[in-house]
């Protein structure tokens, strides 16, 4: 099963330094990382910058269009020159379907604000012990979405062929 996490940091480099440690324990064969992406928002801005974590290896599973939407939706961030807000109900309904629901959205939107960063997961066949102790003594907040093998099929097939 693979599952779609969002760790949140209290500082805007956390969620850096967390994929940093998360590709090292990929090397160890703690976790597998099927892709990532990170939000920093420094302070004083008006929103947040994101990327997609491609420079850690074997990532990449889902294209731009994936997390650009994902993080329009939560954030309002313009999508390809759209305004989100007249599009967030459709795409709202959407993600729905890759077990990507209201609440979930919401409590990102509330937990990942201005000073703060947040790593989007998706990864599987976590070894949770290990990668919790990895973390020890951090500052983390955690708000998770499992992804059954049927949603992710869904959600890779929607993105890898739409855009």
């Amino acid at each position: 099963m693979t599952n779609l996490t969002v760790w949140k940091f209290n500082t805007p480099d956390g969620a850096k330094q967390a994929a940093d440690k998360l590709a090292e324990l990929q090397k160890q064969h703690l976790i597998e990382i099927v892709d990532a992406a990170i939000i920093s928002w420094e302070p004083g801005k008006k929103k947040p910058k994101t990327r997609q974590a491609l420079d850690m290896p074997g990532l990449g599973a889902l294209d731009g269009a994936f997390w650009g939407m994902l993080f329009g939706l939560i954030f309002f961030i313009p999508i390809f020159g759209m305004a989100v807000g007249a599009l967030s109900g459709t795409l709202a309904g959407h993600f729905s379907d890759y077990g990507i629901n209201d609440s979930f959205i919401k409590d990102v939107r509330a937990k990942v604000t201005e000073g703060t960063s947040a790593l989007f997961l998706m990864s599987e066949k976590a070894t949770i012990d290990k990668v919790l102790d990895a973390f020890k003594g951090e500052q983390i907040e955690l708000v998770q979405s499992n992804l059954s093998t049927e949603q992710e099929a869904k959600l890779r097939e929607h993105f890898a062929t739409e855009f």
